[in-house]
């Protein structure tokens, strides 16, 4: 039977990351090693030959020999089933633990919260080590209840950094979603919660595993553990420490296959976090994308700064994906402001940030093409997206006071843009008050010094506003800049913007569903309806001769057309009202 289609994506997604397939062969290794010892390893690893005393590896013993003439390498073969089983027994108890306890008090909270909470706080001030110990003393140094001891101490650590990751999930709406379609709490949790907090745990674990090789390891070479001569890595190393200073090879295989181990787990832990965020993050390269036709420059109006074709936007990937933005086309001048207007949801602001490379989580490029100065960039092609970032397209985002760090001035956060460009202190404080003289900002010198909850969101949008124009772009996005402002803020932002895009040549596209912002400021306008484009032309054009009934009833649906005592009508109720003239 085949196996399922999403396990075989993720393995084959997983076996393309090189260090994932080296860490996982060295551990596969190693389990191969602990079945098949006596196969591998026919030499007695208690086997003396006082004759062949710390000889370097050769035919009959590969890694060498001993100071009593052991061979090192059936030694080390036979001790790997005691680390594999100790490292087994640690983890389980570790993530038994500190799965249930941290999910379930980041879920829950309230009382039972505080007292897993205080739990963890009295096991993690406890001394790990010196409790071990006890254990050992108590059981007649078996390491069955002492790698329990460290799955139980361990587990506070873990549990608490899956708290912290299931609180933050918690709040999502999808789970609010959930819980009112009168989900129970274990289906939220074994559904929601825990697929997006795996690469955590997965983390979590990995490095889990490699502290209990090291601390199995060091047991063994203080002598507390199994019972010399019994072959165990940490006893290796210690008569390896014993004959440094005369034959210091036997540090090499006994310290080696430690150092190879620990790092095996940290990075598979690491690889397989990856691979399973793949499913719902944005991935790094286009996959699967079909051939289209090439776009050439010739192919463009000559005068056009900007040109995009063909941009295809999807979340998810196979048969699963789902499209958002279908073949959109725009050109853009230099100097001229493109608005895109639409409903909510209707693919602006995905359009606008495909060229950023600013995509949500889970929301890729299928398919488009950028043509900037001639240049031909595919959108799928983040690294080159990120070079476009500043001096090429500049980005102002809707809500001024999430575009600013709160830790900082609001002259260092412009400073920051401006250091990429190589200025001088000076030069660099004299070029911060001249951007925010050019937004018109009065008594800049202040302003510079204030943090951005000492501004209003008017002249928090004009620093936003300032800190995109710092690298001189030539594309100037600007993703519905005065949603958050109240009317006579909105009207000097929109001047503002106008005044800069005349005064610079500087083309804008700015996102927006206000047709009165597309009025007072654009050249032309773009109209997209669940992520199609349905008409483009100009200002004029589209308000006096729409030629498409979604404009038509998009615009008889612009509340600054409403007429006092009357229902505005919504844009469902006029498409349908205008397909019944048609008819």
């Amino acid at each position: 039977m085949s196996a399922h289609p999403k396990q075989a994506s993720f393995v084959r997604r997983l076996l393309r990351r090189p260090l994932a397939v080296v860490a996982l062969l060295w551990l596969l290794l190693l389990l191969v090693l602990t079945v098949g010892a006596p196969v591998f390893a026919p030499i007695d690893p208690l086997e003396q030959d006082l004759l062949a005393l710390k000889q370097l590896p050769s035919a009959d013993h590969w890694l060498g020999t001993d100071a009593l003439g052991r061979d090192v390498f059936s030694r080390m073969v036979h001790g790997v089933s005691l680390t594999i089983a100790g490292v087994v027994e640690a983890v389980f108890m570790a993530s038994l633990l500190g799965l249930s306890l941290g999910v379930s008090a980041g879920y829950f909270g309230g009382l039972w919260d505080r007292c897993v909470q205080q739990y963890v706080s009295l096991v993690q001030s406890l001394p790990t080590m010196l409790i071990m110990l006890a254990v050992l003393a108590v059981f007649g140094q078996a390491m069955l209840p002492a790698m329990v001891t460290l799955g139980v101490m361990g587990s506070a650590g873990i549990s608490r950094v899956l708290r912290s990751v299931t609180l933050a999930v918690r709040e999502e709406l999808y789970i609010a979603a959930a819980r009112i379609s009168g989900l129970d709490d274990l289906h939220i949790i074994v559904r929601h919660v825990l697929p997006r907090i795996v690469g955590p745990v997965i983390v979590q674990m990995s490095l889990f595993s490699a502290i209990a090789v090291i601390v199995q390891t060091g047991i063994s070479f203080l002598g507390l553990g199994v019972a010399p001569p019994a072959p165990t890595w940490g006893s290796m190393i210690f008569e390896a420490s014993a004959s440094l200073n005369d034959f210091p090879w036997l540090l090499v295989p006994s310290g080696g296959v430690v150092a190879l181990t620990v790092l095996s787990f940290g990075l598979l832990g690491d690889s397989l976090r990856d691979t399973s965020t793949e499913s719902w993050s944005r991935p790094a390269v286009r996959q699967g994308v079909k051939a289209r036709k090439a776009v050439t420059p010739t192919d463009l109006p000559k005068d056009s700064l900007l040109s995009l074709r063909d941009v295809t936007i999807v979340t998810g990937h196979g048969p699963d994906a789902r499209t958002l933005v279908q073949g959109v086309n725009l050109d853009l001048k230099q100097g001229e402001t493109l608005g895109i207007v639409g409903e909510s949801g209707s693919g602006k602001t995905l359009t606008s940030l495909s060229l950023m490379g600013l995509l949500p989580p889970g929301v890729h490029v299928r398919a488009g093409t950028a043509v900037i100065k001639g240049e031909v960039i595919d959108l799928s092609n983040e690294q080159r997206l990120t070079a476009l970032r500043g001096a090429t397209v500049g980005m102002i985002f809707q809500e001024p006071m999430a575009a600013l760090d709160p830790c900082f001035t609001v002259g260092h956060q412009l400073a920051e843009v401006l250091q990429l460009q190589g200025l001088g202190n000076k030069d660099m404080q004299n070029k911060v008050i001249d951007l925010l003289e050019q937004v018109k900002i009065p008594n800049p010198q202040e302003v510079a010094k204030r943090y951005p909850h000492q501004i209003s969101g008017g002249m928090a949008q004009r620093v936003g506003i300032a800190r995109a124009l710092a690298s001189e772009p030539q594309i100037l996005l600007a993703d519905e800049p005065t949603t958050a402002l109240d009317v006579t803020v909105q009207a000097e932002i929109l001047a503002l913007l106008r005044s800069l895009s005349q005064s610079r040549q500087m083309a804008v596209i700015l996102v927006t569903h206000d047709w009165g912002v597309v009025a007072d400021i654009c050249d032309r306008a773009m109209v997209l309806r669940h992520g199609q484009v349905l008409e483009t032309a100009s200002v004029v054009d589209l308000f006096h001769r729409p030629q498409h009934p979604y404009t038509q009833a998009l615009l008889a649906a612009n509340p600054h057309s409403a007429q006092p005592g009357q229902m505005l009508p919504t844009v469902d109720e006029k498409l349908m009202a205008i397909a019944g003239a048609a008819a």
